[in-house]
């Protein structure tokens, strides 16, 4: 097998907005991991990108003859063993979905794959199609990530006298993480804690659940099952079946339910998330690709929160919502359900944020994690700010 070039399939990435703004597909966490780590883990092999021309330069393609791989695929075992068989000459689809194809070094694209041979996937693939997927998908993608992490290696113990653990053998603790008088139950599922992350002092945690790299849960933090803290994170409060990608913080208390939060986020103290509708009816979510309000089926869907974006103190967000990159969201009542990239306001309505005054946000709070605020990113953001002007309805009114 061919070294991985995991491409973004264009009928997938625009129900993943306002997430593919800033990543290809296969950069989004689910489970553990994100997609291009599982498939780094499962087949060994180097894993790189073909995406949008924006953000190609952050995430490189690399050179010779590889395996393209729709970035959407949640591999596993089974999905491993098909692949296995594919010829250069063919083309692995399941019904309409291009699944994987040999791609020359030469060729910009997959236009090649209509002239291979089409092979059809003999078990149905699991495919992350849509935003609310990331947060329902979550418990069984822990499950199977922390199988594929922890095979054949032993778990740090935990030498803490005050900390009280249920089914002690579905828990994995890296090197570096301190535990300090916690709850942690994996009766109903693993838990995974990573490296260097700190549990503080009365946090209670069901499984499954994972914590990553360098994270934080703060004292008397509540984690319900299905939940991921990406890396670098801080996290308090109550959190129920969501998703944070990383370098984001809710430290204090308040509800998040049913939700995914993209990366260098901030949620202020008291921020709640509505993840039920008051009278039980599914829940409808912005669809980028409809240009408006599609049903999802689910009857309890939190918040959408893309990339940089921030909300203060107190803020409530109704069941559903979805907020754009680069936003910051604050005031009294709950703002409309849809609010676009870089807008600055809240319930009293918005104005735009300005890019200067982003950029400089940014700088500091990347400062904060030693990450530095790279041209590269700032291109990939200023091209985002430039694509979602359509979005702002209140700069064609003045």
């Amino acid at each position: 097998m061919e070294n991985i070039l995991l491409f973004d399939d264009p009928s997938i990435r625009g129900s993943l907005l306002p997430f593919t703004f800033t990543r290809p597909v296969a950069d989004i966490r689910v489970g553990i991991l994100k997609i291009s780590e599982k498939w780094e883990k499962y087949t060994g092999k180097v894993v790189s990108y073909l995406t949008q021309d924006y953000l190609q330069t952050k995430f490189q393609r690399a050179e010779g003859s590889l395996l393209a791989v729709n970035g959407s695929w949640l591999p596993d075992e089974d999905s491993l063993s098909q692949l296995k068989k594919l010829k250069p000459s063919q083309a692995l689809y399941f019904g309409k979905t291009l699944l994987a194809a040999y791609i020359g070094e030469t060729e910009k694209n997959l236009s090649a794959c209509a002239d291979k041979e089409a092979v059809e996937m003999e078990s149905e693939p699991k495919l992350l199609q849509k935003t609310w997927q990331i947060f329902q998908f979550n418990g069984e993608e822990i499950r199977k990530d922390f199988i594929l992490i922890t095979k054949g290696r032993k778990s740090a113990e935990i030498t803490d006298p005050y900390t009280r653990v249920y089914a002690s053998e579905n828990i994995f603790i890296e090197e570096g993480a301190q535990i300090r008088a916690a709850v942690l139950n994996a009766e109903n599922g693993p838990i995974y804690i990573g490296k260097n992350t700190d549990i503080q002092e009365g946090s209670l945690v069901r499984g499954p659940f994972a914590i990553c790299e360098g994270s934080t849960l703060n004292m008397g933090a509540k984690l319900r099952g299905d939940t991921t803290v990406g890396p670098f994170s801080k996290v308090g409060g109550e959190v129920s079946n969501s998703v944070i990608f990383g370098y984001s913080n809710k430290g204090h208390e308040g509800f998040l339910g049913n939700s995914v939060i993209g990366e260098w986020c901030n949620l202020g103290a008291d921020t709640n998330t509505s993840n039920l509708k008051n009278n039980y009816a599914p829940v409808k979510l912005w669809d980028y690709t409809k240009g408006g309000f599609a049903n999802t089926g689910l009857q309890f869907c939190g918040l959408i929160m893309g990339d940089h974006s921030k909300c203060g103190i107190n803020t409530m967000f109704n069941t559903g919502t979805v907020v754009g990159v680069g936003a910051n969201i604050f005031g009294d009542g709950f703002p409309r359900n849809f609010i676009p990239s870089f807008a600055w306001g809240g319930a009293a309505g918005f104005s735009t944020f300005q890019f200067p005054q982003f950029e400089e946000t940014s700088k500091a709070i990347m400062a904060r994690r030693n990450v530095v605020w790279s041209h590269e990113e700032k291109e990939i953001l200023e091209r985002i700010f430039e694509m979602s002007k359509s979005y702002r309805i209140w700069e064609k009114k003045s």
